[in-house]
């Protein structure tokens, strides 16, 4: 097994992460066809590096292209919560981090977890830090046995 990287997430990696969240948020409030009509906006900020953009593009590319598959386990491990009744940017969260979970072999599950923990404490509720932790923890646990 591969030992886990000691370095905290890049600046670059975090930012994609950041607009990947808007992105996710948005495609909840609204529908895809108006995200992909408000990325080049949404993704055009001179403060973000084309290396973030591209990665956020990329990140909410490949969470659409597996939304249900990632629905049913954030719904299977979110005991006693339905998925419909999540606050839009938990939901957005727990998307983006259960794809990076399960699908970006390159991203270090702690790490992947920790920066949805942080997202959830910045962008939502007291309690939401918790509550991705938990959902997160439990789908690592359960779908991602090898990487344990």
């Amino acid at each position: 097994m591969p030992a886990m990287s000691k370095q905290p997430p890049s600046h670059t990696a975090t930012q994609a992460r950041e607009l990947a969240l808007k992105l996710l948020y948005l495609l909840d409030a609204t529908d895809a066809k108006t995200v992909e009509r408000q990325m080049p906006e949404l993704l055009g900020s001179e403060t973000d590096s084309r290396s973030a953009r591209e990665g956020a593009r990329e990140l909410y590319r490949g969470v659409t292209a597996s939304l249900g598959e990632i629905d049913a386990k954030i719904a299977e491990a979110a005991l006693n919560w339905q998925l419909s009744r999540m606050p839009y940017i938990d939901r957005a969260i727990l998307r983006l981090g259960v794809y990076e979970l399960l699908y970006a072999h390159d991203v270090p599950p702690k790490v992947s977890i920790n920066e949805a923990v942080d997202l959830a404490k910045r962008y939502s509720t007291e309690k939401s830090g918790a509550f991705v932790n938990g959902v997160l923890d439990k789908v690592f646990q359960t779908y991602c046995p090898e990487k344990v």
